[in-house]
Formats: C-alpha cells, structure tokens, sequence
C-alpha cells in the first residue's frame, strides 16, 4: 500500500507547509493548546537553564534563554540573531537603556504570552517594547495609559505617546484634551506648556469650549503663571485665540481693566482691531471651533390642549430622548443656548388649573441634566421671541394678557440681571427674531390688530431700531432663523390660515425672496439649525396639532421628512446645542 510520499523526502515532509496529505485520504490533527503547551515546557527549561543558548546581560543581571523563542517574539532579536551580525555567535550579548527588572518581564512574555502593565513598569516597559518591536506590549501599555487618562496628566501621557511612535495613543490623547479642554487648562501640565505647544493646542478646531472666552481665560492663566519670561510670548499667543467669537463689550472690558493687556501695545492693537471689524462688521474669515461632539436639537414645552413640560432631545438620525422636565409646563415661550446652557423665557402657562402669562426664566445644564430658575423678566410675556447678542439674551415683543409689548429686555447670564434697551416701532407677538453679523431682526409677528409683514433691525451699538425691507407675506409664529447672512421665514399665520411658505431675507441686498415651501402649513413651529439644516419641528396646521417634521436644506433648497416628534405640539421651542452628557455613552 502506497503511503502517499513516493518520490519525497522525510526532510521535504518535515519542512512541508501543506496539512493536506497530497493524495488520497488523510486525518489533521490539530491541538489548539499544543503552542501554548511547547512554551510552558520552553519556559520550564528556561528557568532550568537547560539547553539555553544565549544570555542576555542588561548591567550585572543576567538572563538565560533560547535564541530560537527570543527571535520568534521579537523582530530585533530576529535581525540580531539571524542577520549576520556578531551577536548570532556570542554566548552573551549585552543589552543597553533597559532596567533588568523590565527586560526580565519582556523575556518571560515571549515564553508565555503575559504581562503585567502597572503605573509601577509603564515608563519602563513602552520604551522597551518599542525598542524590542514587541507590538502586543505597545499595545498593552497604551491600551493601560489612555485608561489613566486625566487633565491632569493627559499632556504629559501625549509627549510620551508622541516620544515613542505611539500614534493611536497620541490621538486619544489629543481627543480627550479637546474633550476636556476647560479642566486641563487649569493643571499644572498645561501651565508648564511652551509658548510653541500652547499656540498649537488652542488653534485646533476641535477643542470644545462653550465659548471662546474660556480659551482667552486660559491664555491669560499660563502667561501670569510666569509673566516675566512669557509677557514677550503674549501677542503670539493671543493672536491664536479666535477672538472674533468674543464680544465687543468683553474686549474692552480687557483693555480697559486687564493689567497684562494694557501694558503691552501690541495686544491693545490687535484687540482694538478686532473691536473694528466687529462694530463695523467687516467680514472675517476666522471660523468657529468644530469639537467632535454630537450635536442635538433641543425642544422643549410647547401646547397641545393644555401647556407641555416636556424637554426632549433628538439625535440624528431618528432617536428622540426625554430629559429632565421644564419646572413650570409653558407654551409660547423662547429658548436658546447661551455658553452651553438652555434658557427658556417666559410663555403661557395653561393647565387645568392655572392659565397666566409668565415672566419666568428657567436655564438647563446638559452635563447634570437639572433645572435653575433664574432672575425673572420685568414684565410676562407670552409668545416672546428670545435670541443670543454678544452673548446677552434679548427678549422682544410678546403680551401680557391683552397687552401687547414693543419693548425689549437684555439679560446677562453672568450677573443674572435683566435691563431694557430701545423698544421697536411697533408691538409685535408671535414675533420671530435672527441675528446676523450681530444685527437683531424682528420678523412679522401681530400687533392687536393685524398680522405684519414689516421686518425691523437693531443695533446693539447704537441702541437703535431701524425699518428693513418688509416680507413678501404677513406671517405671525412663524419659524425665523439665521443662516450664513441670511435669514428664513418659516411656514406661520397670516390672519386667514396656516402658511406653508417660506421666504429668504438676504442681509446684504435687503432683499426678500421666496423658496421652495414646506410640504405642510404650520404655525407657532419650532426651528433650528444643525448640521447645516433647518428642522421645522411640529406646529399648528390649522386643524390639528403636528408631531411631523421638516428638514431644509439651504445649498439644495429642499425639504424632506424628518423624525416625528413623540407628540404633536405648538407653541414650543427648539435649539441645537452639544448632546446631554448622560446620552454621550450611547452616542
């Protein structure tokens, strides 16, 4: 009976990759534990010291072991003993720049696989490892390091990434620095930065601030750390600083009251220029900051018979989560973020047992999902249109029962006070309000009487309201928004019925013009921007209260259909801002 090897050698069978027999029938055994067995033996006769051939010396400890497994776990000890160099001859070969204690656990992984990684060995084992190309160590040591991860400690663990080639630890890192930019600009690490690692850190996009003050705030902090040898450093460091996305009124406050800024002329001159272009509204081509966080649309209260508490967030594409209730359930209010948190202004509340217009202010923190209520208005106003100014809120219009305001109030979050600056022309409720190159437009709205067309501008710096062009339609709830320099009028009511129509004010013609409209009329809708798209989210078709939504598109002028809404509503408010911390986990 032929053995099915005529014509080979047992030396050519032996060297044989192939488990197949090459003819006829035949059964592969294979052992899964068998690799894992021969090296426990290898190991065993490596403590034994039998049939080691090589030594490894690393200062007056020495290690014995078998050439044959070094080179296998290890590509350098591959070139050194297969190479042609004089150490694949030697007895002993001596090891350089490795404690014994770590090239002692670097030897017992190549015969056993495992390794312990610990704050004690970490310093010591990655640069061995590299040094060695033991990847499965790199990437134990790495994957131990990016779990240590601190503001603290996270720059310090970044240039250790960066010194050793550990490209994917370098990156987690820098990701987890813009993540947490405003902890680790207050740690010692941070303070301890060069002028050169400072300016690259804070010119990244990705840093997620709530607002650009808190990167002027940390530039300040590091030059007064060592103010004599960094003062020359300032202007460099400052010019990083996207200071466009500050206010005029904060950037005066710094020349005017901040030692280190008024004593060095050239940043009195580069922020005084910056007070110009904002003023005068030049156009500039500093963009803002793009952390890579997920963006949500927020929507909250709103009216479907009686007044709504609900706070809920969508996530694109189509998942809706409730948050932590309004306290007070309310409809025809205003809300926008201002540095990361929601504020939500005035409205009706009308519940079973209470029907009054409210001067309530309410603001929400998305890292601890909870409620505060904050200064009141000086007056209710009900159906208000709320937007963010140089970081002031400005609540415009709105009524009190029968009455129906032109007047404005400002609120600073910082001192949480309210204050009135010039009233519009006209009263106007159900108004909608946009900011553009830091100009104020209050759209349409109603005044007592009739629905308006009329569209009014104001200037902060003046404190005065001027007459623009009017809208083609008179529309009241109607859902106003900014994008780029313009803005949308959305859908509302003209005193005969619901609009499905929108129009587009360009800032720069004063100009009105339609564009394509939404598939359903809606009224007292909620809009907001993100990712580049309008979401026209729920409203009053005339008959019936809608949870369904619309998403625009402004380069393809389109709309198309968006997630519905868990209930239908009107008199609500939305507004896009960072996801909850509580959702970034599933995010």
């Amino acid at each position: 009976m032929s053995d099915g090897s005529e014509g080979q050698s047992c030396s050519d069978l032996v060297c044989s990759e192939a488990d197949v027999p090459p003819e006829g029938d035949g059964t592969i055994l294979a052992v899964e534990s068998f690799p894992k067995e021969s090296l426990e033996v290898m190991d065993l006769m490596r403590r034994q010291r039998v049939l080691c051939d090589v030594e490894i010396r690393v200062g007056s400890d020495s290690f014995p072991a078998h050439r044959l497994v070094l080179l296998a776990a290890s590509p350098y000890f591959r070139a050194m003993f297969t190479g042609g160099l004089r150490e694949a001859a030697l007895p002993m070969v001596h090891i350089q720049g490795v404690h014994p204690n770590t090239m002692a656990a670097v030897i017992r992984f190549a015969y056993t696989g495992r390794v312990c990684v610990d704050h004690r060995n970490v310093c010591q084992l990655l640069p061995a490892a590299t040094m060695f190309q033991m990847n499965h160590i790199i990437e134990a040591c790495c994957s131990y390091l990016e779990k240590q991860l601190e503001p603290s400690n996270c720059i310090g663990i970044g240039d250790f990434a960066l010194q050793h080639g550990c490209t994917q630890l370098y990156l987690k890192v820098n990701e987890y620095i813009d993540h947490n930019f405003p902890l680790v600009s207050e740690g010692d690490e941070f303070l301890a930065l060069s002028a050169g690692q400072l300016v690259n850190l804070i010119k990244r996009d990705e840093l997620n601030v709530r607002c650009e003050l808190e990167v002027f705030n940390a530039v300040l902090r590091w030059v007064k750390h060592d103010e004599a040898r960094r003062r020359s450093k300032t202007a460099d460091v400052l010019s990083a600083v996207r200071c466009h996305f500050l206010t005029p009124r904060f950037l005066k406050q710094q020349l005017l009251n901040c030692e280190l800024v008024r004593s060095m002329p050239q940043c009195c001159e580069y922020l005084t220029k910056i007070i110009q272009d904002l003023t005068v509204r030049r156009q500039y081509t500093v963009a803002q900051r793009k952390p890579q966080v997920a963006q949500v649309v927020y929507c909250v209260g709103g009216y479907q018979q009686h007044s709504l508490g609900a706070l809920e967030c969508l996530c694109p594409p189509r998942r809706w989560f409730r948050l932590a209730e309004l306290p007070c359930p309310r409809s025809g209010i205003g809300a926008a973020f201002v540095n990361g948190k929601l504020y939500v202004v005035g409205g009706r509340n009308n519940t079973p047992d209470k029907n009054y217009d409210c001067a309530l202010v309410d603001c929400y923190d998305p890292v601890n999902n909870s409620w505060i209520s904050c200064t009141e208005m000086s007056v209710p106003r009900n159906r208000v249109g709320l937007v963010v100014l140089d970081g002031l809120l400005y609540a415009v219009g709105g009524s009190q029962g029968t009455q129906h305001h032109k007047s404005i109030e400002r609120y600073d979050p910082a001192d949480d006070t309210w204050m009135p600056v010039a009233p519009m022309s006209c009263a106007r409720i159900g108004v909608g309000v946009a900011v553009v190159r830091r100009l104020l437009y209050a759209v349409g709205g109603y005044d007592g009487e009739s629905r308006l067309k009329s569209v009014e501008c104001y200037d902060p710096d003046q404190d005065q309201w001027r007459t623009v062009a009017p809208m083609n339609s008179k529309r009241s709830g109607a859902g106003v928004i900014a994008t780029d320099m313009y803005v949308l009028a959305i859908g509302g009511y003209d005193g005969t019925s619901q609009l499905k129509s929108v129009e587009r004010y360009d800032t720069h013609t004063d100009t009105w013009v339609y564009v394509t409209p939404m598939t359903s009329p809606r009224s007292a809708l909620a809009v907001a921007l993100l990712n580049g798209r309008i979401y026209a989210l729920g409203g009053y078709d005339g008959t019936s209260f809608l949870s369904t939504v619309e998403l625009y598109d402004p380069d393809s002028d389109e709309w198309t259909e968006g997630p519905r809404m868990q209930t239908g509503k009107s008199g609500h408010a939305a507004a896009a801002w960072r996801a909850p911390c509580l959702m970034r986990a599933i995010l």
